[in-house]
């Protein structure tokens, strides 16, 4: 009865979830229902078992539905994941959905844009804004470790920070120079 009801039922219920999701709720319907039998329970007519299966059936995608809506965090995190191959496959980018991508292409240029320019500042300067940026270092510590005092500190960071604004702003200049079609300057 479970194996004639099967195509049936998934393809009734096929807007409800993914077919490997219906076909698991499916199995564990069945497996419940057998299980039931084992245990001496009966079934009164072939339509009260295909009822049965139904019941248990849909119970299960109702079940399945409420932990993709939140009361399972764990599945919801399972369902929007994204296999990331194994070792010998091909590496997978991993692509930030929210994100535009527009946007997302002018914040690695940036990006890029910063990783070049910092060579243009002091070696103290490029110290404290990696420990800052890259590392989340605090004052106290980066002082604690490198023998620094907290003056010091503060000026080269000031400074760093004001002079790759400078480089940037400049840069960022050229760049809108050499965009702008011959003739129209």
């Amino acid at each position: 009865m479970a194996h004639a009801r099967r195509e049936l039922l998934l393809r009734v219920h096929r807007c409800q979830l993914r077919r490997e999701d219906l076909e698991d709720c499916y199995s564990q319907a069945t497996l419940e229902l057998v299980a039931h039998a084992r245990k001496g329970g009966t079934f009164s007519s072939r339509l009260h078992l295909a009822n049965a299966i139904e019941q248990r059936f849909v119970s299960r995608i109702h079940d399945r539905r409420r932990a993709l809506r939140g009361r399972s965090p764990m599945q919801a995190a399972l369902e929007g994941a994204m296999s990331l191959g194994s070792s010998g496959e091909q590496e997978v980018e991993l692509v930030d959905v929210r994100a535009e991508l527009e946007k997302l292409v002018m914040l690695r240029q940036d990006l890029r844009r910063v990783e070049n320019l910092a060579q243009e500042l002091t070696s103290d300067q490029r110290l404290v804004l990696a420990c800052q940026v890259g590392l989340q270092m605090s004052r106290g510590e980066f002082c604690r470790r490198y023998g620094w005092s907290p003056e010091k500190y503060r000026k080269v960071a000031q400074r760093a920070r004001a002079r790759l604004t400078r480089l940037m702003a400049s840069d960022e200049a050229v760049n809108e120079v050499d965009v702008v079609p011959s003739g129209r300057l």
